[in-house]
């Protein structure tokens, strides 16, 4: 009887070692792909952080540009991105592409459609008509899935994937990109290369001036500018036009074109005539448990939106609200290793000092302006000044932050390095200071327990603060700020 008991366990046993294997060997490369981003990294010493404008801009036919070009050891290489403002008129398409690095995509302003191809993956939609003379319903096209995009949605693009947007709105298309460069899925180097798949994307540079490859100035550290944006012509022209020919079965002229090398219309090019089939109704993507459908890629979400304030994840009547979407919400970010955050700050209003516990954070402001203060672990503020809507800057991981709205309100969205970022508080009621015993706060600070409660429980508020009168507890909140940011 034993015997038989023993061969009814072996097996399972089995089973729990290749699971517990299996689990673990999956923990290990999920911090594998983690740590990549540590991946030729250099030694970043942060002495100044700058909010930006971008300091270079690419015209095409239908649309402009711009790009925050990054120095060596500056806050946005250290950080390991590169960020990007597309603006797209209308009927403007942005020719099909795919990249070495996943990009993150904020819909600032207007709609349009999106359309991303992954190798593998079959065409389910069809382009029909009906048949001349016939009265049959002939297929004219197959493709894989395109679908609508709107302003405040979050895009996600894969790396490796082909894409290509399209406005067949009323109004310009306005879309911020982050693009992380340090990324598993980008295994060359930390520049971004696009790989365009037509025309011949030599756009005009106007604007702003020609940014020289060595940049001057050598006693800030800050050395060579990263100029890896292509404006040459798409892949196919680097092949002979008979091999072409050959693998396409088609004429010469269709070739040329292919290669698109007399085209002078840039990468967002205009197409009057566009009409592709969308299904006229499509849900947006909502929190919902993992099941294992959503991730795999040939039917996975690629947007959802993070303006809504139905949405809401802290949302605060007298102070805004935050929202955020991590690979819980969109299981695609979980392969990216990007999260995203949309805030709104009304008049005046606080966001909490707080730092980010696993990831860098980029800031784009949309709307408004707000006034910052970052502090790096030595207490030095490398920030202090106000971000206007329109620039960009970087909180890199662990610096601590204070945000707080001027007069006319203050709206962003943060592109997070980290699939799960995570927001520790230094004020408020999630902050550290409510899990630390009065004692040791009035110690630590050299207070009486009194001031200790004050600084503890005077600001009932969690995340997004009121903005308050001369008060007692504006006092409470003036002494945490002077101990923190002094």
């Amino acid at each position: 009887m034993a015997s038989a008991l023993s061969s009814r366990l072996l097996p399972l046993g089995l089973c729990f070692i290749v699971l517990f294997n299996g689990c673990f060997a999956q923990l290990e490369r999920s911090q594998q792909q983690k740590q990549s981003r540590l991946r030729g990294r250099s030694d970043c010493q942060i002495d100044r952080i700058s909010a930006r404008e971008p300091n270079r801009v690419l015209q095409s036919e239908a649309g402009v540009s711009e790009f925050w070009v990054s120095d060596e050891n500056d806050e946005l290489d250290c950080a390991g991105v590169e960020v990007a403002r597309h603006t797209i008129n209308t009927k403007g398409l942005f020719l099909p592409f795919y990249a070495n690095a996943p990009e993150l995509v904020y819909v600032v302003r207007g709609s349009g459609i999106q359309g991303s191809a992954f190798p593998g993956c079959p065409e389910t939609f069809e382009s029909s008509s009906e048949g001349a003379g016939r009265g049959k319903e002939q297929f004219l096209d197959r493709h894989q899935k395109v679908f609508r995009y709107k302003e405040g949605d979050i895009l996600a693009l894969p790396a490796g994937a082909v894409h290509w947007t399209y406005n067949d709105g009323d109004t310009q298309i306005v879309l911020i990109v982050l693009r992380d460069t340090s990324n598993v899925a980008n295994q060359l180097d930390r520049n971004f290369r696009k790989f365009f798949l037509a025309g011949n994307p030599q756009s005009q540079q106007v604007g702003y001036g020609q940014p020289e490859r060595e940049h001057a100035g050598g006693s800030g550290g800050w050395g060579k500018q990263k100029l890896h944006e292509q404006e040459s012509s798409n892949i196919f022209n680097g092949f002979d036009d008979q091999i072409l020919q050959e693998v396409f079965k088609v004429e010469f002229n269709i070739v040329n074109q292919l290669k698109g090398q007399k085209d002078n219309r840039g990468f967002i090019v205009r197409a009057d005539n566009f009409d592709v089939l969308i299904p006229e109704k499509q849900e947006y993507q909502r929190s919902s448990p993992r099941n294992g459908i959503e991730e795999n890629i040939c039917s996975t979400e690629l947007r959802a939106n993070i303006a809504d304030p139905d949405r809401a994840d802290v949302y605060n009547p007298r102070g805004g609200r935050l929202s955020s979407l991590n690979g819980h919400k969109l299981p695609i970010l979980n392969w990216l290793q990007l999260s995203a955050e949309k805030g709104v700050l009304y008049k005046n209003a606080v966001l909490a000092p707080n730092y980010n516990l696993n990831s860098h954070s980029i800031i784009y402001v949309t709307s408004g302006n707000s006034r910052l203060q970052i502090v790096r672990n030595d207490g030095t503020a490398v920030f202090d000044g106000f971000v206007q809507q329109g620039q960009l800057i970087v909180v890199p991981q662990n610096f601590a932050v204070v945000k707080k709205a001027g007069e006319q309100g203050c709206e962003w969205v943060a592109f997070k390095t980290n699939d799960n970022a995570i927001t520790t508080q230094l004020a408020g009621r999630f902050s550290f200071l409510r899990a630390l015993p009065e004692e040791v706060v009035a110690n630590s600070y050299e207070i009486s327990r009194e001031q200790a409660k004050e600084l503890k429980y005077n600001r009932q508020e969690g995340v997004v603060l009121s903005p308050t009168s001369g008060s007692t507890r504006q006092k409470g909140m003036n002494a945490l700020l002077n101990v923190l940011f002094s």
